[in-house]
């Protein structure tokens, strides 16, 4: 968001004299911490750099985070049996599954040195989702920047309001559209699975019983996922472009090559197989689709001005 230098420090001052931002705007720290996101530009780079698959999974951390009562950075929070709170991170959907919390934690040292208690972990999230991607070779967008964090979290939303790898288009669909977003929306944010990857687990029934699947990319994947046992064994969410952000995801379900159930089952003789076909053809139209719905996540049900709090450690409340 473009801001007249006036009206800018304008918000800066009330900013500073009242409650927080005057809105999300994309240069919120340019004066209370100019060096943000260069901060967490550099650690993002880097992480991608030494472990090429650390880029999608924080991207899941911000995805995780903003569909269970919005971007908060409630999914940063740790159990604590003295106070008996429950996070989100042991919730069916995160729990021996998310990962990157190292790498925020260490962002967030670092702008606590630079600038602190002025940036949340909220938006470390939000920003480090898009240089992630960036480094993977996706788009880029324009984060809004001024959220604060929770000073609680949600083990039952957390089991309730994201989405399963077993779930129906139906099932999709309507998860989404809870959350204020259509099925072209859906489509394009599913297509964060052009990077990442799975467990045997959770794809097992598929490979093995499914058959709206290709024989020959089935008997691929059983190789690294027997039949029993193996439930942790990875394999890539994209067969033919593994790490690359592109449009290999939607190529491979028109092939039948989805990993997950729920993946094929957005190109399955239902209503999104037009839009699989379209960004199947077209990768800078599924990036422009995937950036805006990005910011239109990026924006959900967001804490202001006096509400929630700056962590200081984003693992527990200050």
């Amino acid at each position: 968001m473009e801001f007249h230098s006036y009206y800018l420090n304008l918000c800066v001052f009330f900013m500073l004299i009242f409650c927080g931002p005057c809105s999300a705007s994309a240069d919120y720290y340019s004066k209370t911490c100019p060096k943000a996101l260069s901060i967490i530009s550099a650690a993002v780079y880097g992480a991608v750099a030494k472990e090429s698959r650390m880029g999608a999974s924080l991207l899941r951390l911000h995805f995780h985070d903003c569909f269970v009562n919005g971007c908060d950075a409630s999914i940063l929070l740790d159990d604590d049996d003295a106070s008996s709170f429950t996070g989100e991170k042991s919730a069916g959907p995160n729990a021996n599954s998310l990962r990157g919390f190292e790498v925020i934690d260490g962002i967030k040292a670092k702008l606590e040195t630079a600038c602190p208690g002025v940036v949340s972990c909220a938006d470390i999230l939000a920003v480090s989702a898009r240089y992630s991607v960036a480094a993977l070779g996706g788009p880029t967008w324009t984060v809004q920047l001024g959220r604060r964090d929770s000073t609680t979290a949600s083990f039952s939303s957390a089991n309730t309001d994201l989405a399963s790898p077993l779930m129906n288009l139906d099932e999709l669909i309507s998860l989404f559209s809870r959350k204020g977003f259509n099925a072209k929306e859906m489509v394009a944010l599913s297509g964060s699975h052009t990077t990442g990857q799975a467990r045997c687990l959770l794809f097992r029934n598929r490979i093995y019983n499914e058959t709206n699947i290709d024989s020959t990319f089935a008997k691929s994947i059983q190789s690294d996922c027997p039949s029993s046992g193996g439930g942790d064994n990875l394999s890539p969410l994209d067969d033919g472009s593994a790490v690359i952000f592109d449009n290999s995801y939607f190529k491979n379900l028109v092939d039948n090559k989805g990993l997950l159930h729920s993946d094929q089952q957005l190109f399955n003789g239902g209503s999104t197989d037009s839009q699989v076909t379209t960004y199947s053809n077209n990768p800078i139209t599924f990036k422009a689709d995937f950036a805006d719905a990005m910011v239109k996540m990026g924006n959900m049900s967001l804490l202001t001005g006096t509400a929630g709090q700056i962590r200081t450690n984003c693992r527990k409340v200050n």
